[in-house]
C-alpha cells in the first residue's frame, strides 16, 4: 500500500510496469480513468511511474541507459514548476521524487532535467536553428602581458592524506587528501592557490568498461578516481610563477551530496576551511607538516585563490563566502579562527544553485560554449548577481571559452588522458551533428586546446587577484584582449565591478521605451525576455527555484527599421564623472552579424549627445548551447565631455538601431575607467534558512515559524519567496534585515488530526539583494503525518460470474484518510483448473490495461496485467473490474487469480489470492 497526496484530480487506477520486472511490460490506462496527476487525454509519459512501499509514494522516472554522475543537478519537473530533486539509485538509471514534496498539482508535461536541457525520452524533437551562420569570433588584438607563460621555477611535487573528517549531515567521515605542486627553490613566504574538483563518479573497476559507481569508500575491486589529480598541468604552471598550490579530494562528498538540501556548498566549504586550517597550522610549525609541504616554501596564507570546478566552484564560493561572515555552527565541519585570506576565486563551469554568489571576493567565471554538463552556465550569476549587493568594486568576470566542454579542464575527467572511464560531456549524436560542438567543428576545442586556455585564464586570475598585476586585467574585464598561449581558443569576456559606476539597471524602478521591459524568468511568454520555444538559451536567464522571479530584468530591444530609439531612464539620474567610457553589456542571436547601434546619453538639463555607434555579431550557437551570452561594448564619454554634458547626473540612456532589422537585448550599462582597485569587504548581514521537522499532533491547532537565522553586521535587504505546498507557486516579497532579528517571519498553522495523510512541506527561498549575502539559501518546515496507515483488504463483489458478465473486486481500507491510498494487483497463474485467456475478456480492455493484445491466445497471466489502484481521499474502497466476453464455443470453467502485490509486483505473503471463476454460458 502506497500513500499519497491527492493531486488535482481523482485518479481511479493507474497501470505501470516496474522497469526490469521480468514479464511486465510499460501498461496504459483505460480511457475512462485519468493517471496519477494527468489530465484526461495525457499520460505518463514513457519511463515514468508511481511507484513507493511502506508507506512513501514515489515518481520514479528510470532513463534508457546510464546517466552519467555530473555537477549539474537532476531535476524533476511540471513544465515550468519544479517538483523536486530525485534521489538516484546505485544504477545510475533510475531517479526517485517522494511525493510528499511535489503538492496537489497536475504533474502535466512531466520533464528530467539538468541545468536547463532534457534527459529523459518524452524530450521534444531538436528543434531547428540557424546552423548556417555558424563562424568563429575574430581573433582579437594580444594583450601585452601574457600569463599563460611558464615560470622561472622548477616545481616540486606530492601528495598528503590526514585523518578523514566528519562533517555535519554527511553519515561518512570525508577524507583529507590533496595533491600539492610547489615551486623549488622559492624564497620567501608564497601566496596559496588550492584547488576544489566538481561532482564526478567516485570509484571505478580497473579493466571493467565504463564501470563506476558514485560509492565511498569504493567497494573490494574497485578503486578511487584521483579527480584531484586533474589539474597538475595549471598547478604546475602556478608553482612556475611563485605560487605554492593545492588540489584536494572531495569523493566523499560526492557520494553523499545528493542528502544535502543544498547540494553540498557548505559541505565543500568545510572541507576547504578544513584544508587552509591545516596550512595555517603547517606555516606556523614547519616540523607537524607533510614530506611534501615541508619540501614547499611557506605559504602566504594572506593571499590565497581558491579555484573551484562546477559544484566545486560553487564550494569555494561558500568558503570565500563563510571566510567573511561566518555560518551557523551546527550546520559547519569547520569551527575554528579564520587565519587567511581569500583574495579571490575561479570558478570554472560552476553551478551556483542558490543563486549567492559573495559581492567582495573578486572572481572569475570560466563559461564553456560547449558545455554538457551544466549545459544552461548558470555560473554567470557569480558575475550578475552582484550587482547592486555591495560596494561593487570587486571585479566579477565572466569568460566565455568557444568551443570547451565542462569536463576537459580536469585531466582526470578526459578520455584518453584519465586514469578510470571518461567521456565528452557534451555527447554526439552521428545523425545529428551539433555544428558547434561535435568534435572536429571549427568551433569545437580539442581537449588539449581547451586544457591550455584552462591554465592561461587561472593564471590570469591570480596574476590580478593576487599579485595585483593590473596589466592582466584587460584580459578578464572585457576589454577585448587574447593570451596568445591560450590560442586557437577564442575566448570573450564581461564584467561588472572594478572601477566601474553608475550603472543603467533594468531593474529598480528603471523607465523604458521604445522598448519591452522582460522578465528573467516568467512562464508568460510575453514576459519573459526569451520565448520558451527559442532554440539556445541564455546563460543570464538560468532557471533558479520558482516559476517566475522579480528584480531579475533585461531590456529587449526588436526592430524591422533603422531609427527607433530605445531609452532606459533610472529611477534617479546617475553619475559617470570619472568614467572613461561606457560600458553596455549587450546580447543578439547566436551566428547573426551586423547589429549596430548608436549610443546616446541625456543629462538632466535635457542635453543630449550620441556617444558614438557600436557593432556586435552573435556567438556560435545552436539549439543545444547557451550562445545568448552578452558581450562588453564600450563608446567613448569624450563626446560628452566636449559637449558640456553633466555627467554628474545622467537622466537617460539611448540605443538607436542603425541596422535594418534585429534583435537584441541590453543586460546593463556602465561608466568604466581602466584600474583594479583595491577591495575591502562590507560588514553585511548574513540570513541563513533552516529546516524543522514537527509531527502534526491528534488534536489542536499549533503555529510555527520557518526557522531563519540573520547573523553578521548592518541591515540588508533579501528577497523572500514562500512557496505554496500545493500548487508550488510562490508569493514574494522584500524583508530588510538585522543581525538578531526577525524579519523573515513565515509562521504556519498545523492542525493535528488522527487521519492518516500525508508529510507536507513549507518552504521559503531568500534571495541577496543589497546589503547581505546567504548562505543556506532554501529551508522551511516539515510536518510529519503521525498517525497509522490503513489496514488494506481486497475482496470479491462478483466473483462468481457467467461469461460475458464482469467480475469485480473491491480495494478496501478501514477508514477513510486524506491521502491518496495506491496499491497494486496483479494477474497471477491459476493453481489449478483452466486459466481465462486473453480472447475471453474484452479485447479493448485488456489493450486499455496492459498495453497487449488477444491473439496469439495464452493465459491472462502473461498478458502484462499489473495494476495500480488508487482510493481517493474521503473514500474507502475502489473495484477493479475485468469485462468477460460472450463467444460459441463450448468451454469448461475458466477462472482468474488476483493478488495485491509490493512495488517489484511480487505477491504480499501475507494476503491470499482471490479466485474469480467465469462460467460458460448455457
Amino acid at each position: 500500500m502506497i500513500r499519497a497526496r491527492r493531486i488535482s484530480v481523482t485518479a481511479v487506477a493507474v497501470l505501470a510496469a516496474l522497469a526490469g520486472s521480468p514479464g511486465l511490460a510499460q501498461a496504459q490506462q483505460p480511457p475512462q480513468t485519468r493517471l496519477l496527476s494527468t489530465t484526461d487525454d495525457n499520460k505518463l509519459p514513457r519511463g515514468w511511474r508511481i511507484d513507493g512501499e511502506h508507506g512513501s509514494r514515489e515518481l520514479v522516472w528510470r532513463a534508457s541507459k546510464s546517466v552519467p554522475t555530473g555537477d549539474a543537478r537532476v531535476e524533476f519537473r511540471a513544465g515550468d514548476r519544479l517538483l523536486g530533486v530525485p534521489k538516484p539509485a546505485k544504477d545510475g538509471r533510475t531517479f526517485r521524487l517522494a511525493l510528499d514534496e511535489v503538492g496537489s498539482t497536475a504533474l502535466t508535461d512531466l520533464q528530467v532535467t539538468a541545468a536547463g536541457r532534457r534527459l529523459d525520452a518524452a524530450a521534444d524533437e531538436p528543434r531547428e536553428s540557424d546552423a548556417q551562420g555558424v563562424r568563429l569570433p575574430a581573433q582579437a588584438p594580444a594583450n601585452g602581458v601574457d600569463p599563460g607563460k611558464p615560470g622561472s621555477y622548477r616545481t616540486v611535487s606530492g601528495s598528503y592524506d590526514l585523518a578523514p573528517v566528519r562533517l555535519p549531515g554527511f553519515a561518512t567521515p570525508v577524507e583529507m587528501r590533496a595533491q600539492v605542486v610547489a615551486p623549488k627553490g622559492a624564497t620567501g613566504s608564497r601566496p596559496l592557490a588550492l584547488f576544489l574538483h566538481g561532482r564526478h563518479s567516485t570509484c571505478y573497476k580497473p579493466g571493467g568498461e565504463d564501470d563506476t559507481t558514485i560509492d565511498w569508500p569504493c567497494a573490494d575491486g574497485y578503486k578511487p578516481i584521483p579527480s584531484d589529480k586533474g589539474y597538475l598541468r595549471d598547478q604546475k604552471l602556478l608553482a612556475s610563477q611563485g605560487y605554492v598550490t593545492v588540489s584536494i579530494s572531495a569523493n566523499g562528498i560526492n557520494a553523499q551530496d545528493w542528502e544535502a538540501e543544498d547540494a553540498g556548498a557548505q559541505a565543500r566549504s568545510s572541507l576547504v576551511r578544513q584544508h587552509l586550517a591545516r596550512w595555517a597550522d603547517w606555516a606556523a610549525h614547519r616540523s607537524t607538516a607533510p614530506a611534501v609541504v615541508r619540501q614547499s616554501p611557506k605559504a602566504d596564507l594572506s593571499r590565497v585563490l581558491l579555484v573551484g570546478h562546477s559544484r566545486g566552484g560553487e564550494g569555494v564560493n561558500r568558503a570565500a563566502m563563510d571566510s567573511l561572515y561566518p555560518p551557523p555552527a551546527a550546520e559547519d565541519g569547520y569551527r575554528g579562527p579564520v587565519r587567511w585570506k581569500v583574495r579571490g576565486t575561479v570558478l570554472i563551469g560552476p553551478t551556483i544553485f542558490g543563486q549567492n554568489p559573495v559581492a567582495d571576493v573578486p572572481s572569475v567565471t570560466l563559461l564553456p560554449g560547449c558545455d554538457g554538463d551544466v549545459s544552461d552556465l548558470q555560473g554567470e550569476d557569480f558575475v550578475d548577481g552582484t550587482r547592486g549587493v555591495s560596494r561593487g568594486t570587486a571585479l566579477h568576470s565572466a569568460v566565455y571559452v568557444v568551443g570547451a566542454n565542462h569536463n576537459y579542464f580536469n585531466s582526470e575527467w578526459t578520455p584518453g588522458e584519465a586514469e578510470a572511464p571518461a567521456q565528452d560531456d557534451f555527447g554526439t549524436d552521428p545523425e545529428q551533428a551539433d555544428p558547434v560542438c561535435t568534435p572536429g567543428a571549427p568551433t569545437r576545442l580539442t581537449a588539449a586546446q581547451q586544457h591550455k586556455a584552462g591554465s592561461t585564464y587561472i593564471a590570469a586570475a591570480a596574476r590580478l587577484f593576487v599579485a595585483g598585476d593590473d596589466r592582466v586585467r584587460p584580459l578578464l574585464d572585457g576589454s577585448g584582449r587574447r593570451a596568445p598561449s591560450a590560442d586557437p581558443a577564442r575566448v570573450l569576456t564581461h564584467a561588472v565591478g572594478g572601477r566601474r559606476s553608475g550603472g543603467f539597471l533594468p531593474d529598480a524602478g528603471a523607465k523604458v521605451t521604445g522598448a519591452r521591459l522582460c522578465s528573467a524568468i516568467d512562464p508568460d511568454p510575453a514576459v519573459a525576455c526569451l520565448d520558451p520555444e527559442t532554440a539556445g538559451s541564455s546563460p543570464h536567464f538560468a532557471w533558479w527555484e520558482t516559476e517566475k522571479e522579480t528584480g531579475r530584468s533585461a531590456v529587449d530591444l526588436k526592430w524591422s527599421a533603422p531609427g527607433t530609439a530605445a531609452r532606459v531612464t533610472p529611477a534617479k539620474p546617475l553619475s559617470l564623472r570619472g568614467s572613461q567610457k561606457l560600458a553596455l553589456r549587450v546580447f543578439v542571436p547566436p551566428n547573426t552579424t551586423g547589429t549596430k547601434f548608436d549610443v546616446s546619453v541625456t543629462d538632466s538639463a535635457g542635453r543630449r549627445v550620441t556617444l558614438g555607434r557600436a557593432e556586435v555579431a552573435g556567438l556560435p550557437g545552436s539549439e543545444r548551447t547557451a550562445s545568448y551570452w552578452a558581450q562588453e561594448l564600450r563608446v567613448p564619454l569624450s563626446a560628452a565631455t566636449r559637449a558640456g554634458l553633466d555627467l554628474r547626473h545622467v537622466k537617460s540612456l539611448e540605443l538607436t538601431p542603425r541596422s535594418r532589422s534585429g534583435r537584441a537585448w541590453l543586460m546593463d550599462a556602465w561608466g568604466w575607467a581602466p584600474g583594479t582597485p583595491a577591495v575591502t569587504a562590507a560588514a553585511l548581514s548574513r540570513v541563513d534558512v533552516g529546516r524543522t521537522i514537527v509531527k502534526e499532533g491528534d488534536s489542536g491547532t499549533r503555529t510555527y515559524r520557518i526557522p531563519v537565522k540573520i547573523s553578521g553586521h548592518g541591515s540588508g535587504q533579501v528577497r523572500v519567496y514562500v512557496l505554496e505546498p500545493d500548487s508550488g507557486r510562490a508569493q514574494s516579497r522584500l524583508v530588510t534585515v538585522r543581525p538578531g532579528g526577525h524579519a523573515i517571519d513565515v509562521p504556519v498553522e498545523v492542525k493535528g488530526d488522527t487521519v492518516y495523510g500525508e508529510d507536507v512541506q513549507h518552504d521559503i527561498a531568500v534571495k541577496a539583494v543589497r546589503g547581505t549575502v546567504v548562505g543556506k539559501h532554501r529551508g522551511g518546515l516539515t510536518v510529519e503525518n503521525d498517525d497509522p496507515e490503513p489496514v488494506i483488504t481486497l475482496s470479491p463483489v462478483a466473483d462468481r460470474v457467467t461469461e460475458g458478465e464482469t467480475l469485480t473486486w473491491r480495494l478496501s481500507i478501514d477508514a477513510p484518510v486524506t491521502a491518496d491510498i495506491w496499491q497494486p494487483v496483479r494477474v497471477l497463474p491459476v493453481t489449478e483448473g483452466t486459466e481465462l485467456s486473453t480472447k475471453d475478456v474484452d479485447p479493448q480492455w485488456l489493450k486499455d490495461w496492459s498495453g497487449d493484445v488477444p491473439d496469439p491466445e495464452r493465459r491472462l497471466s502473461d498478458a502484462n496485467l499489473w495494476v495500480w489502484l488508487n482510493i481517493p481521499p474521503g473514500s474507502t474502497g475502489v473495484d477493479f473490474i475485468t469485462p468477460t466476453v460472450q463467444d460459441q464455443v463450448a468451454e469448461p470453467t475458466e477462472s482468474m487469480r488476483l493478488a495485491l502485490t509490493d512495488r517489484d509486483a511480487n505477491p504480499l505473503p501475507d494476503r491470499p489470492a482471490l479466485t474469480g471463476t467465469v462460467l460458460d454460458r448455457p
